[in-house]
């Protein structure tokens, strides 16, 4: 089973880079995409499906559960009181709804959740997460990737229409109180996830490469967004918001590492998602 997983995990990151390029290049060459939806479907399947490579599928059932259930709970308060987030509402481009948010926007955190995770997993190699603190000091660094994230990302987003800031922002029209909101919800989320999960065990032998293909997504991400943006301040936003902790990632984990090319990935840690650390 594991090999079609990881097969399959190949053929849906070669669809997800193939997606992200289409944004990239679209200042200079129009390739056909599959629009925000498809390529939020695409996008998803592969973060759960490489997740359960190297995790286990009890385990990414688990983190992916607490990450649907979580951020469509944080999304329903906050589109029906504005605390959140800010006061904002979805519009229909995103298709049906639960209450006030579509259900594709459960579904994406995790897409957006995962790689964040791989990127500060590689950020804080070493910290020892068996210990809360450890736990919480791993997750607040991945609200901070994942936060950074939509700080390129959601000008964009709610200039095309998915969703409107009711009152604007003083960020692009996106209000400061919007990313008070995302590192909350996302640092719940990693917490919650290394506290329900620990204890589980997981053995994983995959090469550092394969390991890193949500690295490598976060920080192609990043490259769309310098390249197709209209705002310049927006690009060099992009650049250091995301270029640079996809940079130190990936520094981490083939710069000052070890050449072998495998590792086993070995938990009986709070965290359900440590093990990934090389020889």
């Amino acid at each position: 089973m594991n090999r079609w997983l990881r097969a399959a995990s190949w053929v849906l990151f070669a669809g997800v880079m193939y997606l992200i390029l289409t944004g990239a290049l679209r200042p200079w060459i129009q390739l056909p995409g599959l629009g925000d939806v498809g390529f939020t479907v695409v996008f998803v399947l592969f973060a759960v499906v490489h997740c359960a490579v190297m995790e286990g599928a009890r385990r990414t059932l688990g983190f992916f559960a607490t990450s649907a259930v979580v951020s469509y709970l944080m999304e329903e308060i906050g589109v029906r009181t504005g605390f959140i987030f800010g006061a904002y509402h979805y519009s229909d481009q995103l298709g049906p709804k639960i209450g006030h948010v579509p259900l594709l926007i459960s579904l994406a955190w995790f897409m957006m959740i995962y790689p964040a995770w791989v990127v500060a997993e590689a950020l804080v190699s070493g910290v020892d997460t068996r210990s809360v603190r450890g736990l919480a000091a791993q997750s607040t660094v991945a609200a901070l990737v994942m936060t950074a994230w939509d700080v390129a990302m959601d000008p964009g987003m709610s200039a095309a229409g998915n969703w409107i800031w009711d009152n604007g922002g003083a960020y692009f029209g996106v209000p400061r109180h919007n990313y008070v909101g995302w590192l909350l919800t996302t640092f719940l989320v990693y917490l919650i996830a290394g506290l329900l999960l620990r204890g589980l065990i997981h053995r994983a032998s995959e090469t550092r490469v394969f390991a890193s293909l949500p690295l490598f997504v976060y920080g192609l991400f990043a490259v769309r967004y310098m390249t197709s943006n209209t705002v310049p301040a927006l690009q060099l936003i992009a650049l250091f918001s995301m270029g640079t902790p996809a940079l130190l990632a990936l520094i981490r984990t083939f710069g000052i590492q070890s050449t072998d090319r495998s590792f086993q990935a070995t938990s009986t840690l709070p965290d359900p998602f440590q093990g990934r650390n090389f020889p």
